[in-house]
């Protein structure tokens, strides 16, 4: 046998006889050592992203295709960046946690899809020749293991898939037919150190880069722009490999690199995202410099930034695009940080990797505080009880050491950065501690974070995931105990809110936390967004949808962003909990307090205003003169008289917070925070019982309603038929409801169905008929159970409205709380299509996520009502609803109630497992609910706190039902969506409303 000492290979063969390095633990050979990356420069360079010839084995040892000459024109074609795998080439898998393969490191399967990738360019014709010939590949991103030939020579090969590595390639350039050849195998021994709850996707999924090195270019260099609060003063020292010059023209700036140098300037934070344009140029190369001003540190017990405590208000982010995967192109990128910043989030942990580069440029520029992570995480080790944790392996320390090295080289110039972080759900060993080590040695600018060190040892913040709120409270208290080091510590919650579904619910109890105890510094909600994968019948799949043997269901699908990056109630929520202004006031006292919440920005880039409403209606609005407060500092503002015009009703102050002129990320007139008071109470619904009771053929009709004699069961109100109207108790759990296997508190969704609440029998007991009512006895009980709630419907009427009145008392020992409990009804869909309602708005409410439901007048189509789960599940009640209008009727309640209203069953809701599966019928299914049980986030936090429980007690409600007077002063609805619009008042301005994990999560 012989052997290309080029390839590899058997020349005989042509058989892959070198594929040692798939399972070696070390990071791989012939990469040069890490170094800053910057967007641009003067160089030249030649992206070799686009078209590749490919090739898919079953196995790492595929034929040789790396010589020069190779043909390739039979292999398929794909685009890089790009996952094969969402190309029509294999399948994606998902896992939480468990590796989906045998654990046994640093061995993988021998079924292992290994793609060959060809790519076949000619060099610019301006390309420098002659210039020591200088040039390096750069690779930006490619899962799980690479290995590299150029023009038949090999380069080397790498793991660390969300890592940059580049090799020298100078020589071995021509001007044209240069043939690039890249092996990447799907599992490796660096497999064993991504497990980070996702999606496994192979492939060249980051931009591939020819960079000219000229001689005396730049190679790596560190900004230091450090800032003085005391002083208003920053010191910049720029650090070079090589002999340079450092210019700032703004700052008057011209020092040598290496030399500091101390001059005024406005520092850089995440509400003020100052950046000052320089340049570092060398004999070679001039290479620009966004510098931002800013200091971290941990004093006094509390992360500060420019000398203040920062709250962070932020979200876990993985790299998704529901087509693309992880191959994110620039317009995604900063359509994600729009998204952010106009829903006032303000940072951004980069679970559980470092995001391409570009992301981390738009942080600097539109301004979100980073806390980058390492491309770290075993978790599928916690099935072993953590034995055989690389973490904890010295075998595995150069590989800890490069991912470290990689991710702090590469990202150390960005301001927006401002804690490091270890990984994720690594547990914890030797080679973390001597990852800590390695970066506090390199950059003791930052501080360390890594949530699973519990006693603080090697890092700089104490970090949890997914505590109650109960919890936090102690620890806010400095009452957590632990070691005294970690007692001195601030606080975060690196994942919470696990906004999975239709969720999370508790974010206001979160934030009432943060604000009250300063060691609180806020956290990351898990996570952005959900990673759905666009599928021509299913909408978008999730794990399982692929014929996996081992997947973790639609537990990938838990962000506050639908796959295609529609905003979920759960955002909208978020961004009303996260409002940097604070607008409180009881309505009645003429004026209202106004407290500046940012960390840095005062209010004057900010415009108030007032409206009056009057039960929904916008009777006058102006503009609210308040000062530029500085952060923390309050003012009591005078409120306008109330027009003397005002008609009697339910009246309302709103007072608005709005960008004062177009920003970076959002026009003039967003708003970024409002505040709701109500100035008189509600008189409710009074009917008085008139109408008499009447019986003709087996009819009984009362008022505008018509009843089955034999059963007393509604079956129109005037000419709208109503079907099935009865006590509903079920609704289509949700993701939080089915919760957490792991999780200490017991699931709702479980106990329900194991009680039979998903199946309850309706008992008559009796018809009363006679006089001026209509009373009907029912037992609504599951099978098999003691267990029953005895409820009694009682109708009334006068000549045009029908009232019911519902009693319902719990018979036997209820031990769990209810789903819902109210009733539903079926309407005719022909003439139900329009929602008009007067309550909160626009979007969906629940009992401990309804902090955005503004009071007003809203309209909405019935599938706009919906909210698209990718998974579908309970959705789309609006709440503290007063009256609606659909399908012909009025509907009043007393007290508020729950407004529901689908063209499908809620059993239909419960079964299907995709948003296809919900074919529209012809009725309209509307439930009117005297109550809901919370949300919580026990899908892999907390369940919902006991006051948002639906304990069973006796209870009392009514609703009256006339016929619908049609619209008025109303527009016609807007396109079918998750949200609604408000009902605009003729005469007056509409306000702008603005856009629309666990102890085991990875």
């Amino acid at each position: 046998m012989s052997v290309d000492s080029s390839t590899g290979n058997d020349t005989e063969t042509g058989i892959d006889t070198g594929i040692e390095y798939v399972e070696d633990v070390s990071p791989g050979s012939g990469a040069l050592p890490p170094r800053a990356r910057y967007a641009s420069s003067d160089a030249a360079s030649l992206s070799l992203n686009g078209t590749w010839r490919f090739r898919l084995s079953p196995t790492a040892e595929a034929g040789s295709f790396a010589r020069e000459g190779y043909d390739a024109g039979g292999w398929a074609e794909i685009a890089v960046p790009g996952h094969w795998v969402l190309q029509g080439h294999g399948s994606p898998v998902y896992t939480n946690h468990r590796y989906p393969f045998p654990v046994d490191p640093p061995r993988v399967p021998t079924e292992n899809p290994t793609g060959d990738h060809l790519r076949v360019f000619d060099l610019p014709a301006d390309w420098p020749c002659g210039d020591g010939d200088g040039a390096v590949l750069r690779f930006d991103g490619v899962e799980s293991c690479a290995r590299v030939w150029l023009n038949g020579t090999e380069l080397g090969t790498f793991k660390g898939s969300r890592l940059a590595h580049e090799f020298t390639v100078g020589p071995l350039l021509k001007a044209t037919g240069n043939v690039l050849a890249v092996r990447v195998h799907q599992w490796s021994a660096g497999s064993y150190l991504e497990d980070q709850d996702q999606w496994w996707l192979p492939g060249i999924f980051r931009d591939v880069t020819l960079l000219h090195r000229p001689a005396d270019g730049v190679r790596d260099f560190f900004v230091h722009a450090s800032y003085d609060h005391r002083a208003g003063t920053g010191t910049l020292r720029v650090d070079s490999d090589v002999a340079g010059r450092v210019t700032v023209p703004e700052l008057g700036i011209d020092v040598p690199a290496g030399e500091p140098v101390t001059v005024p300037v406005r520092p850089w934070s995440a509400e003020v995202p100052r950046l000052y344009d320089g340049v570092l140029a060398t004999g070679g190369e001039r290479v620009p410099l966004r510098i931002g001003f800013r200091t971290v540190e941990v004093a006094d017990g509390l992360i500060k930034v420019n000398g203040r405590p920062v709250l962070f208000k932020g979200v876990n982010r993985h790299e998704w695009h529901p087509e693309r995967g992880r191959a994110l192109d620039p317009e995604t990128m900063r359509a994600d940080v729009l998204l952010m910043k106009r829903h006032n989030i303000n940072a951004v942990r980069t679970s559980h990797y470092p995001p391409h580069p570009a992301f981390l440029d738009l942080c600097d520029e539109y301004g979100l505080w980073v806390l980058d992570e390492c491309d770290l995480e075993t978790h599928g080790f916690t099935e072993l009880g953590w034995r055989d944790n690389p973490v904890d392996d010295d075998r595995w320390r150069p590989a800890l050491l490069d991912r470290a090295a990689r991710m702090v080289e590469r990202d150390k110039n960005h301001p927006s950065i401002v804690l490091w972080s270890l990984g994720n759900e690594a547990g914890g060993g030797r080679g973390l501690t001597a990852m800590a080590e390695w970066i506090r040695a390199r950059d003791p600018s930052r501080p360390l974070h890594y949530e699973g060190d519990r006693d603080c040892r090697d890092t700089d913040v104490y970090a949890r995931m997914y505590a109650g709120h109960a919890e936090v409270e102690r620890i806010g208290r400095h009452l957590d105990g632990g070691p005294l080091r970690r007692r001195r510590l601030p606080f975060l919650l690196c994942e919470y809110a696990h906004a999975m579904g239709n969720g999370p619910g508790g974010l206001a109890d979160y934030q009432r936390l943060f604000a009250s105890y300063e060691r609180l510094q806020g956290g990351f909600v898990w996570e952005w967004i959900d990673h759905g994968i666009a599928h021509p019948k299913l909408g978008f799949a999730y794990g399982g949808d692929f014929g996996e043997e081992l997947h973790d269901g639609n537990f990938v699908c838990d962000g506050l962003v639908l796959p295609d990056r529609r905003p979920s109630p759960g955002l909208v929520e978020y961004k009303k909990v996260l409002e940097p202004v604070g607008i409180t006031g009881d309505g009645t006292a003429g004026a209202v307090r106004v407290t500046n919440g940012y960390d840095a920005a005062d209010l004057s880039a900010l415009a108030f205003s007032w409206s009056y409403q009057v039960d929904g209606e916008i009777l006058a609005s102006g503009p609210l003169p308040v000062p530029a407060l500085t952060p923390g500092e309050s003012a009591d503002v005078k409120l306008p008289a109330p027009p003397a015009e005002a008609p009697d009703g339910e009246a309302h102050w709103l007072i608005r917070a709005a960008l004062a002129a177009d920003t970076a990320w959002a026009e003039r007139g967003h708003v970024v925070a409002w505040g709701q008071f109500p100035v008189s109470d509600r008189t409710p619904p009074r009917v008085p019982a008139t109408a008499r009771l009447r019986v003709s053929e087996g009819v009984l009709t009362l008022g505008p309603g018509t009843f089955d004699a034999r059963t007393g069961a509604l079956t129109a109100v005037g000419a709208v038929a109503v079907t099935g109207l009865r006590l509903d108790v079920w609704r289509a759990p949700t993701d939080n409801d089915e919760g957490a296997a792991w999780q200490d508190d017991p699931r709702c969704a479980p106990r329900w169905r194991g009680l039979g609440l998903h199946r309850m029998r309706h008992r008559l007991d009796a018809v009363e008929a006679g006089g001026d009512a209509l009373t009907v006895r029912t037992r609504v009980a599951p099978a098999g159970r003691e267990l029953g709630l005895s409820t009694v419907y009682r109708w009334t009427a006068d000549g045009d409205r029908l009232r019911l009145a519902v009693r319902v008392v719990p018979e036997g020992d209820w031990t769990l709380p209810l789903p819902r409990l109210g009733i539903r009804l079926g309407l005719p869909a022909a003439r139900a299509d329009r929602v008009r309602w007067f309550g909160g708005g626009p979007g969906e409410a629940y009992p401990d996520s309804k902090a955005a439901a503004m009071t007003g007048r809203w309209e909405s189509t019935v599938a706009g009502l919906q909210t698209p789960y990718v998974r579908p599940q309970e959705n789309g009640a609006r709440i503290d609803v007063r009256w609606a209008e659909l399908g012909g009727l009025r509907i009043e309640g007393d007290p508020l109630f729950f407004l529901t209203a689908r063209r499908w069953t809620t059993e239909q809701l419960d079964a299907a497992t995709h948003r296809t599966a919900l074919v529209p019928g012809d009725t309209i299914w509307v439930n009117l609910d005297h109550a809901q049980h919370g949300l919580g986030s026990q899908s892999c936090g907390p369940g919902p706190l006991p006051h948002y429980q639906l304990r069973v007690e006796p209870a009392e409600f009514s609703f009256v039902f006339a016929p619908d007077p049609g619209p008025r002063n109303s527009e016609a609805p807007g396109r079918d969506g998750t949200y609604c619009r408000p009902v605009r008042t003729i005469g007056a301005r509409t306000p702008n409303l603005g856009p629309g994990r666990r102890p085991r999560r990875g």
